[in-house]
This record gives structure tokens, sequence and C-alpha cells, in this order.
């Protein structure tokens, strides 16, 4: 059956709606002037740089002007995708990031669940100090602590220096010297545990609140029911934030393409490049160093439509198991 169209509005019955409008907005005038900063912030720094898309159709280096520089259309794109780089960035990308939303997603949820159950309110805030405090040390330092656990030994003049604590205690347990700075198969696993170490108990902020959220009631109803803590966890704790955790699971999807530009490039050198190397390291090098603008403007765009994309099919199967979803 066909769907009956809305009458079409009169000029009197506009004017009107208009009118209610600006009385709305005058009488809700403080409201829009807080809601004021919030919006130009987002119109200056991410609707207006949006003209910046452009470069990626154009020959465009850095030093040239942009609006004289030459249109190429498609042609960065196409020269991406057919390049001997792309499967390989992509492979290295793709790594990378699910082996963080296999092990390090889960970890903040698990840890949260954790302090949730410490009762002494004390000793919990100084776990929780504890585990946000590395969220707050830079990577640079992350990345002189690696080199130091991990080096290999090494002679300067007449100076021996000895492998790190990780290098030597590898070898006690294996027989075998393995540099896992320089391994290509290894250097994976170590910035798996760096982001680990870093950013577990930062992650647990937004689970930590989602429990607190949690009604006592039902609590007490499952202690009269005979419920022990095993069961008032599965059958309470986790189904109260499992809409937080598939929202952040949604929202992780989205940045599916991301794996950290500053922690990869302080620990890629010449014997892992052919396995560190990711989209954001290299944007850098081709565009930040080369002044290729033009070819990672094309790679840049690539990875937000490929984060588009990500995030809105993983939004519908959130909402197709019953959950909320993000929008």
């Amino acid at each position: 059956m066909a769907k009956a169209e809305k009458p079409a509005l009169t000029a009197q019955q506009k004017s009107e709606r208009r009118a209610k409008t600006w009385q709305s907005i005058k009488k809700n005038k403080w409201m829009y002037l807080l809601l004021l900063p919030g919006f130009l912030y987002f119109v200056i720094f991410k609707i207006f740089p949006l003209w910046g898309l452009l470069i990626g159709f154009k020959a465009y280096y850095a030093g040239l002007d942009f609006f004289n520089s030459d249109w190429v259309g498609f042609q960065n794109f196409a020269d991406f995708f057919v390049g001997s780089d792309f499967l390989r960035l992509l492979s290295n990308t793709l790594i990378i990031s699910f082996m963080n939303l296999i092990f390090f997603f889960p970890l903040p949820i698990i840890l949260a669940l954790l302090l949730n159950e410490v009762k002494v309110q004390w000793y919990k805030k100084v776990l929780q100090t504890f585990v946000y405090v590395p969220h707050f040390v830079s990577w640079v330092v992350i990345a002189s602590i690696s080199f130091m656990m991990l080096k290999t030994p090494a002679v300067a003049g007449n100076d021996a220096y000895s492998g790190g604590a990780f290098y030597e205690i590898i070898k006690a347990l294996t027989g075998k010297e393995t540099d896992l700075l320089e391994s290509p198969s290894s250097i994976y696993w170590v910035l798996l545990v760096q982001a680990i170490w870093k950013e577990t108990g930062w992650g647990t902020v937004i689970f930590l609140a989602a429990l607190a959220g949690v009604d006592v009631e039902q609590y007490e109803a499952a202690i009269v029911d005979g419920a022990n803590r095993m069961q008032q966890l599965i059958y309470i704790t986790i189904p109260a934030i499992a809409g937080t955790i598939v929202t952040m699971f949604v929202l992780r999807m989205g940045s599916v393409l991301d794996t950290g530009y500053e922690q990869i490039i302080l620990m890629q050198n010449t014997l892992n490049q052919s396995k560190s190397e990711t989209f954001d390291t290299y944007v850098y090098n081709y565009g930040r160093v080369g002044g290729d603008y033009g070819h990672t403007t094309a790679v840049g765009l690539f990875k937000s439509l490929v984060s588009l994309t990500c995030i809105q099919l993983a939004n519908r199967a959130a909402k197709a198991i019953g959950q909320a979803g993000l929008f």
C-alpha cells in the first residue's frame, strides 16, 4: 500500500514554524552559547580542512602552488593500489591491528572486573594509580626502556656491553641468541607487549565507570538466592556492561587501520621494516620526508573510507545481536 503524502505547508504555517524556532532559540540562548565553542571547533578543525582532500587528486608536492598543481584524478589511488607496497602495508597493518584487537582489547575489561572485586577502597585506589601511570609515559621513554631490556651484547672499543635483561633471560631459557628488535617475526609481539603495558590500565576507566552504575540491589537479590561471586559476575556484572563493551568494540573497528605512528616509527629499523611498515609510517616517509603530499593524501583518504566501512559494519552487527550500537 502506497504511503500517504504529507500535505504541503502553507505560507502561514511556514511563517509560524519559523517564529516558533526563533522563540525557542531566544529562550535557550545561553544553552546555544555554551554549544558554540564545540560547534566552532568542529567547523574549524574538522569540516573546513576537508577541502584538503583535493590534494589526493592532484600531483602536489610540498612547496608547489596548490591551485596550479596538475589535476590527476584517481591516478594517485591507482599508483598506490597497483604498487609493490600496498599488499605488504595492508598485511602488516591488519596483523598489528587484529593482534591488538584479539589480545589487548579484552584486557582492560578483565582488569576492570578484577579491580571491581576489590572492596578495600584505599587499596583499590592505589592499584588504580599504579595501572594508570604507564599511560602518561611517552612512547620515547617506552622505546628507550625497550631498547635497554632487549638489546644484544655489543663491543665498543675496549669496552664490552652485556645484553638486556630480556635478552639474557631468553638466552638462558632457550640457549639461543634472539634479537627481538631486529627480527621481523618478533617485532609484532614487541609492539603488542608495549601497547598492553602502556594502555591496559587507562582502558579500564570507561569500564569501571560502567561498573559503578550497576544496581547494587541486583547483587543483594542474587546473594539472597544463593548466587556465588562467579555467578554474580556472569549473570549480573557482564550483562550490565555488555552495551559499553559493544560500543568500545565498534569504536575500535573504526580505527582498524590506525596502528599508532609514534610507537612504530620509534621501534622501526632497516632489519624489521619489512614487517613494521604500516600505512601510518608509509604516509610519514613519503609525505613528510619525501614531500609527495598528493600520493599520501590518497592513502589517508583510503584509510578513512575503510574505517568508515568497518564502523558501519560493526554497528550493524551490534544491532543484529540485540545491542543498541553506536548510532
